[in-house]
């Protein structure tokens, strides 16, 4: 019995926490995610780096698909973009078994992705709130072009761009407001520098995860069990 109760429990502790990471391209969700990491332990996945490493696997059966998708500012299909990310969720945990809060950046980016993920991953992940870093399409377009000059990235070009932003407004901005009106979604303004938009450091005891980072880059307060 005491050992179906640990058991139980352990199953519990290492359920994914989640949290969606959305905003334009160029909102600078890679880079603030780097400072969530750094400060609050968290494990980020890009879903666009994914992508785009599978894209370039040698043998990988999906990487041409993947690049046309991506040239065309498209969304690749929903059945890859998950299937890389509980793969690099599942790897992550088992590496260590402690690493079991995510940031998800990039995704869900449409209602497929939405519908997707909640039929392979209800039950199997906890998806706290999204972090919606919100910002202009002008500053999106600025700072992608500036990232194209070394970034070697195929889709930071104007016409890529232009295709990019309408997917952005036209398919992820209603996923965001579906939760919006569910309460779970943390905006930051995302126009300001990296040195302005950065998270301080906090001290959080293990037994305890943030839920609340935007909450976090206001005032440092609270983080909960």
């Amino acid at each position: 019995m005491i050992l179906r109760l640990l058991s139980a429990v352990f199953r519990v502790v290492m359920k994914p926490q989640v949290v969606f990471v959305l905003g334009g391209p160029g909102a600078g969700k890679g880079t603030q995610c780097a400072k969530i990491v750094e400060n609050y332990g968290y494990t980020h996945l890009s879903a666009g780096d994914l992508l785009r490493a599978e894209r370039c696997r040698e043998g990988s059966e999906y990487g041409q698909l993947i690049d046309s998708f991506i040239k065309e500012g498209k969304i690749v299909p929903v059945e890859i973009t998950i299937s890389l990310l509980k793969n690099a969720m599942e790897e992550t945990m088992q590496n260590d078994q402690e690493k079991f809060r995510f940031l998800i950046d990039g995704f869900p980016r449409n209602q497929d992705n939405l519908q997707g993920w909640t039929n392979v991953m209800e039950g199997k992940a906890d998806v706290k709130f999204v972090l919606f870093f919100d910002c202009s399409n002008q500053v999106c377009v600025d700072r992608c072009l500036e990232r194209g000059k070394s970034s070697g990235r195929t889709d930071d070009n104007r016409e890529s761009l232009e295709k990019r932003i309408q997917t952005y407004l036209q398919s992820t901005r209603p996923i965001i407001e579906q939760y919006q009106q569910q309460g779970k979604v943390r905006t930051v303004d995302a126009s300001r520098s990296v040195e302005e938009v950065s998270l301080p450091p906090c001290n959080i005891d293990q037994r305890y995860y943030c839920d609340l980072i935007c909450s976090v880059i206001c005032t440092i307060t609270s983080c909960i069990h």
